[in-house]
């Protein structure tokens, strides 16, 4: 047996030339490690490490239950209860009570529908629920008054435990009294102490506590009330506009004509009353207000604060009238952060503030389709 003495180790065993000594390393106590990377010349290999890559997350809206054959009339309103287990949903004549969990039963606690159709002289036009008391929620009608009900008092909420509404001065009475006097839409503020209402002309701010008349009051169409005629007869009279509150109670904002929303400063000293159009080329315009500077809404006893400068909204520097084509109905504002979405003509827009020299915008287009 011939045995090459430059391929012994010691005492070991005899480690055939055929291995190459780069394949297997071994240990003190026997056995080897393989070794499959391939060093390049000159150094050590790159190591490969994971890549952290972000997948966009998709939202899906998906039907989980359908309540339904509770409403003989459209529905106007639905609210939510701070209990998170009912909500609440009105149309013109009724206002019922479902539980989440149950989609074919539901209470009817208010109804204004008359024994004659023909005794009936106001609907509902809004409702929503206290922010934090689960027994309490406010309803408005086409006269112009806000009810607010205990349901704690009766299974039927017949009668309501106030009542705010503002009489009209002697002699300011016409034709179209009743219909600008209609509230189209009603927001609680977060701390559930004040309700926000808007009718086709203002904006009216309300104290729960005080039913003798609204805390401030926030031109919006006043400078329309010389063309209500032609309103009437064009129907956008009967536009329905909402309103909303900054989640700290101090800005309220509207839409107007021509993608334009206005945004009114309620605080104690404000004197903020701004334009803006939803759009992708974005103005502002400042409204001249009153110098007056206006109390905390908690010290107010039924001082009628009216903001100037309205009376130019809608007209641009050529005096063009309002396009009344175009329309800003629906806006909503975050609970906690500065930002406004608005629903415009033909897109969606999310306004963010973050301070006020600075205005980001966000344009969520929309494609409409018209049915036949």
């Amino acid at each position: 047996m011939n045995v090459d003495s430059s391929k012994a180790m010691g005492n070991g065993p005899i480690v055939d030339s055929s291995i190459s000594a780069s394949s297997k390393q071994f240990i003190e106590n026997g056995g080897c490690i393989r070794n499959d990377f391939s060093f390049p010349t000159g150094g050590f290999p790159s190591l490969r490490l994971p890549v952290v890559t972000s997948l966009e997350t998709n939202l899906m809206a998906r039907c989980r239950r359908i309540y339904a054959h509770a409403h003989d009339y459209h529905i106007n309103s639905i609210s939510s209860n701070s209990d998170g287990e009912t909500f609440i949903s009105a149309d013109d004549l009724r206002i019922n009570l479902w539980n989440m969990e149950i989609s074919d039963q539901s209470f009817n606690i208010v109804d204004v529908k008359p024994a004659n159709m023909e005794d009936l002289t106001e609907v509902i036009t809004s409702a929503e629920f206290h922010p934090k008391h689960c027994n309490m929620l406010a309803y408005s009608s086409s006269k112009g008054s806000i009810r607010l009900i205990d349901m704690r008092q009766s299974a039927l909420c017949d009668t309501h435990s106030k009542l705010f509404e503002e009489q009209d001065a002697p002699g300011t009475m016409s034709f179209f009294t009743e219909v600008i006097a209609s509230i189209s839409d009603i927001k609680f503020a977060k701390d559930g102490r004040h309700i926000l209402s808007r009718d086709y002309m203002n904006l009216k701010l309300w104290d729960i506590n005080m039913d003798s008349g609204p805390v401030a009051t926030f031109q919006v169409h006043e400078h329309l009330r010389p063309k209500l005629c032609d309103l009437y007869e064009n129907d956008s009279i009967f536009d329905k506009f909402e309103c909303c509150l900054s989640g700290d109670g101090l800005r309220v904002a509207t839409g107007s004509y021509s993608n334009l929303f206005r945004v009114f400063g309620c605080s104690e000293g404000s004197t903020e009353a701004t334009t803006l159009e939803a759009s992708k080329n974005p103005t502002r315009r400042q409204g001249q207000t009153s110098s007056r500077p206006c109390r905390s809404l908690g010290s107010l006893s039924g001082v009628v604060r009216r903001v100037k400068g309205a009376d130019n909204l809608g007209v641009d520097a050529n005096g063009n009238t309002s396009d009344f084509t175009t329309k800003l109905l629906h806006l909503a504002w975050h609970p906690t952060e500065n930002s406004i979405a608005c629903a415009a003509s033909v897109f969606t827009c999310i306004m963010h503030e973050a301070d006020p020299t600075k205005l980001e915008i966000i344009l969520l287009e929309i494609s409409l389709q018209i049915l036949p």
